[in-house]
């Protein structure tokens, strides 16, 4: 059975300004999403899911549906702030969504296979689709709780035009995933990547540092185990306007507990997205590179 593309398009893009998910930025009025979804199909993946909000069902149907329906098959589910657990009440004052990982589980009716999960806005490159692809498709029974991780080297996924926030992974002897820990305001500092800690004091990462972009891959067995953990966070959180459920949360959970495992998987692709609208022009340069050394056709969708 061929594995799934879970994408994650739920999240309006509160630094860039508008719905980023659907930014033509190739030279045919390709989105990201549609680059990504191209490398998938050559992986091997056969069924895209994607994760959006109700409010912007008929604008995602009108620029994806129809043109990818004749490439793979296509489904998606929404993301509410009121799918939480049975009997639970959210504040009717709370717009924000309830985070990644809650984003996931919306899924857990219609996904029976292996799957990888990424952001809509990211670019992650044909070469880390197929490492994802290999990965999923080598688990069996018995590897029913081994997930992954692509990892990415910092200094490949940086922006220009302000500061980003990466998970940064610590991995065992054995590429296994330790911990994911969230660094925020990452940019150039005295012509180094830095962090900055509480105090204001920069803290600098080897380039070669390995991040998390959010492109996971799980097992059907995923939904099942977070479920409960989600259900113990919104009990502890449903007062709350901004408390988001997060993969690395549910993850940091599965592995403390020893309930599952992470193995990292290493890409040395050269991430891209638009976190700010400065970003666009420099998108648009890179995939017109792309598409001259022959990476990519100039029209993906024929």
């Amino acid at each position: 059975m061929k594995p799934t593309l879970l994408v994650l398009a739920a999240g309006m893009g509160s630094r860039y300004g508008s719905l980023k998910q659907i930014d033509p930025v190739g030279p045919s009025g390709e989105t990201i999403i549609d680059y990504s979804i191209y490398d998938a199909i050559r992986a091997g993946f056969g069924k895209v899911v994607f994760i959006i909000r109700k409010s912007f069902e008929q604008d995602f149907k009108d620029i994806f549906i129809s043109k990818l329906q004749p490439h793979i098959q296509v489904e998606y589910v929404f993301q509410e702030i009121d799918k939480v657990p049975g009997g639970l009440v959210v504040s009717p004052e709370r717009t924000k969504p309830w985070g990644t990982a809650h984003a996931v589980l919306m899924a857990k009716d219609i996904i029976h296979e292996p799957f990888a999960v990424i952001n809509g806005d990211d670019f992650y490159g044909s070469g880390a689709f197929q490492t994802m692809a290999d990965y999923l498709n080598s688990l069996n029974a018995d590897t029913q709780t081994q997930y992954s991780l692509v990892g990415y080297q910092v200094g490949n996924t940086m922006s220009d035009h302000g500061s980003v926030s990466r998970g940064v992974c610590q991995e065992d002897e054995n590429e296994l995933l330790v911990s994911v820990t969230e660094r925020t305001n990452i940019q150039y500092t005295e012509g180094k990547i830095a962090y900055q800690e509480a105090e204001g004091k920069p803290v600098f990462l080897n380039p070669e540092t390995l991040v998390s972009m959010n492109f996971w891959g799980f097992t059907p067995e995923y939904f099942k185990q977070t479920e409960a953990i989600f259900s113990d966070f919104v009990k502890a959180n449903i007062d709350s306007l901004k408390a988001e459920f997060y993969i690395p949360f549910a993850i940091d959970n599965l592995i403390t507990n020893a309930k599952a495992s992470v193995k990292v998987l290493r890409s040395d692709a050269k991430w891209f997205g638009v976190t700010y609208k400065e970003d666009k022009p420099l998108v648009i340069e890179k995939l017109a590179q792309l598409i001259q050394a022959g990476i990519y056709p100039a029209k993906l969708w024929k």
